[in-house]
């Protein structure tokens, strides 16, 4: 009885560190400490292909919110806030990324 609840113990707190391990990914990137390529991010730690140093983890910036005129009178061009379409006046939509897209997890397009 003793081995199976330290067996369960072990599997679970592998699983929960997992688990951890993949939300971290998720939100850090690693960048060199120096500055050397501007803001230029790297999705695995790793030495600065400039100077040698060692990459430093930052957290992952955040990605805006895009917004459009749902009637595409202007193109494929988008603004930074909500509010109104220039030439029609009509509410501007949020345009969805491929990453909040429903559907579009668990598979990479090639």
């Amino acid at each position: 009885m003793a081995i199976a609840v330290l067996s369960f113990t072990a599997v679970n707190a592998q699983s929960a560190k997992a688990k951890a391990d993949s939300v971290a990914a998720d939100t850090v990137v690693y960048q060199c400490p120096m500055k050397c390529e501007g803001s230029k991010t790297y999705d695995k730690a790793g030495k600065c292909p400039k100077c040698g140093m060692n990459l430093k983890a930052v957290a992952k910036p955040a990605v805006a919110a895009v917004y459009q005129c749902p009637m595409k009178c202007e193109g494929d061009k988008t603004y930074d806030k909500a509010g109104k379409c220039p030439k029609c006046n009509m509410n501007l939509a949020k345009v969805e990324t491929k990453k909040d897209a429903p559907g579009h997890t668990g598979h990479s397009h090639k």
